[in-house]
């Protein structure tokens, strides 16, 4: 089974910079691929970006296109979205995601078996 605790959301006005992560536990060997989702407040989850850890390869929906980046620490089994230039409708609850029987890059909520319990963004001037 795999655990994962995401860490460093928080406020920051428009235009601004945040850093999240995602610390996986557990089997964290069978991870194929991982993910960030978001989901504002009355509006359905929303893909925000990917990465295969079999394949290298990322991915990013395209509201946030240009303006994030996902990367991977592997010796820590650690998972980051670098968020720059926010804007006001990027607020919401985060959530990164774990897939163990996925390998390639995935915006569909189902091919992830693992879920942490989300991380706040407020973007607000």
């Amino acid at each position: 089974q795999v655990h994962l605790i995401e860490s460093g959301g928080g406020s920051v006005q428009p235009g601004g910079s945040l850093r999240l992560s995602c610390t996986a536990s557990g089997r964290t060997f069978d991870i194929y691929s991982m993910g960030w989702f978001r989901q504002a407040p009355g509006k359905e989850r929303e893909y925000v970006a990917s990465i295969s850890r079999r394949l290298g390869g990322t991915a990013y929906g395209d509201s946030v296109k240009g303006r994030f980046t996902i990367s991977r620490d592997s010796t820590k089994d650690t998972m980051f979205l670098q968020m720059d230039n926010l804007k006001p409708e990027d607020t919401a609850v985060y959530f990164c995601a774990a897939s163990t029987t996925t390998y390639y890059t995935s915006q569909t909520e189902s091919h992830y078996d693992a879920w942490g319990q989300g991380t706040q963004v407020t973007v607000s001037t």
